[in-house]
């Protein structure tokens, strides 16, 4: 009886956890439709939706970066007062940008990059209660393949 109980107790705080009831993984995450045709990371108390330039170019230029800001509700969360800045890595480069707030729940910046799908980015969010947290995306891979479309 006493072990039912403690199996009890544990499902019991698992149901209420609020990171047991809301943690998404990233895979979970990509299948998610964007507001802004990004693509949407956890990151602490916050969804972090990151949209880089969609291009053919082969070359790094000039392009911009957006971050958006929500809670775990999909509620926009005001980015003034907010600090961000993304790390990106592709074509044997690295590049960094300063996000500044722009509007509503958005964060935006300028980086040289060259948009291909093998990049990589890293976006550190500094909220207004001084609190930091990063996320790691993949903004321009191809989105994964549908369960049915493989063989097993």
């Amino acid at each position: 009886m006493k072990y039912l109980s403690t199996i009890i107790t544990a499902a019991t705080i698992a149901m209420l956890s609020p990171t047991a009831a809301f943690a998404h993984d990233d895979a979970t995450l990509d299948k998610v439709t964007t507001p802004n045709g990004g693509q949407l990371r956890m990151a602490g108390i916050y969804h972090i939706e990151l949209v880089l330039a969609k291009s053919d170019s082969k070359t790094a230029k000039e392009n911009p970066v957006i971050v958006y800001v929500t809670d775990h509700a999909n509620n926009k969360v005001a980015s003034q007062g907010m600090k961000a800045s993304v790390t990106l890595f592709g074509a044997g480069k690295k590049a960094t940008a300063e996000l500044k707030p722009d509007g509503d729940n958005r964060l935006k910046g300028v980086a040289s990059y060259t948009p291909t799908p093998d990049l990589k980015a890293v976006v550190s969010l500094t909220g207004t209660d001084g609190k930091t947290v990063q996320a790691r995306f993949t903004p321009l891979a191809p989105p994964p393949a549908a369960h049915g479309s493989h063989a097993h």
